[in-house]
């Protein structure tokens, strides 16, 4: 079984690039089943109701979010009405959707989970207890299971990362937009990495202008963070599992534009 985790996917350039090519990767990479982020899919960030199903479409299994779960006015009808898009699990209860969705694939159960940290966020039920909460009820429901940890710092999502090794089955860090290189298998058999980076464009600082973000660090005043434009690379992850065992047996970081992809950069 390989499993793609996709990163962040930033603004219409991003989730064009995943439209566009999506099905040509999970071709090239052998892909049998995908994960991907959208909580920046939507201009001002956030999802709509088009933006996910066009994403599920094209390939994607799961869609997790984040921080910017609230911020498209649709969030509401994406949550009820597509279970394949689930939001962090340690929101207040009577938060629309789920924090995590299990998928009867007939041969093989996938338990995909979404959890946020609370180190630089906004405040937030404990993500650990929060992640121990579903563990208990989906137990004995899933034969891998996925975490997409939303979260700033290196520092929690490793502190994560270590309390659930051989729990679950694998986990990935999304949020920061900046791929990291620090996947490996956790003592306890969990595979990991700290972030998948970001699908969006290159030339930016996290998918924003970067005049606008040098401007707001040099002067301390507020300005609207307006996309970039330019070339888009693809950031993930391949975590490929061993059939029987159910264990993670190599991690694969992915990180290409669309002219590599196609072979011609």
């Amino acid at each position: 079984m390989r499993i793609l985790a996709v990163g962040d996917i930033v603004a219409p350039d991003g989730r064009e690039f995943i439209y566009n090519n999506l099905g040509r990767i999970k071709r090239k990479f052998n892909i049998d089943y995908c994960i991907a982020n959208g909580e920046n899919t939507a201009i001002t960030n956030g999802i709509t109701v088009d933006i996910a199903n066009t994403l599920l479409q094209c390939g994607v299994d799961v869609i997790t979010l984040g921080n910017h779960t609230f911020s498209n006015k649709e969030y509401e009808q994406v949550l009820n009405d597509i279970p394949r898009v689930i939001r962090p699990l340690n929101l207040p209860e009577e938060t629309e959707g789920m924090g995590y969705f299990v998928d009867d694939l007939g041969f093989l159960r996938i338990a995909v989970i979404n959890a946020m940290g609370r180190i630089n966020m906004d405040p937030i039920d404990c993500p650990f207890r929060g992640t121990e909460k579903v563990l208990k009820k989906i137990d004995g429901e899933a034969d891998i299971i996925l975490i997409d940890f939303h979260c700033e710092t290196t520092s929690e999502k490793l502190a994560y990362g270590n309390y659930f090794d051989g729990k679950v089955t694998a986990i990935f860090g999304t949020h920061t937009h900046v791929q990291t290189a620090d996947e490996h298998i956790l003592p306890g058999g969990t595979g990991y990495i700290s972030d998948l980076g970001m699908t969006g464009v290159r030339d930016s600082i996290l998918g924003v202008k970067k005049e606008v973000i040098m401007n707001m660090m040099y002067t301390r005043k507020k300005y609207r963070f307006d996309k970039a434009e330019g070339e888009v690379w693809f950031n993930g992850a391949v975590f490929e599992i061993d059939d029987k065992t159910k264990k993670v047996t190599n991690i694969e970081r992915l990180y290409f534009s669309e002219a590599q992809l196609a072979g011609k950069g």
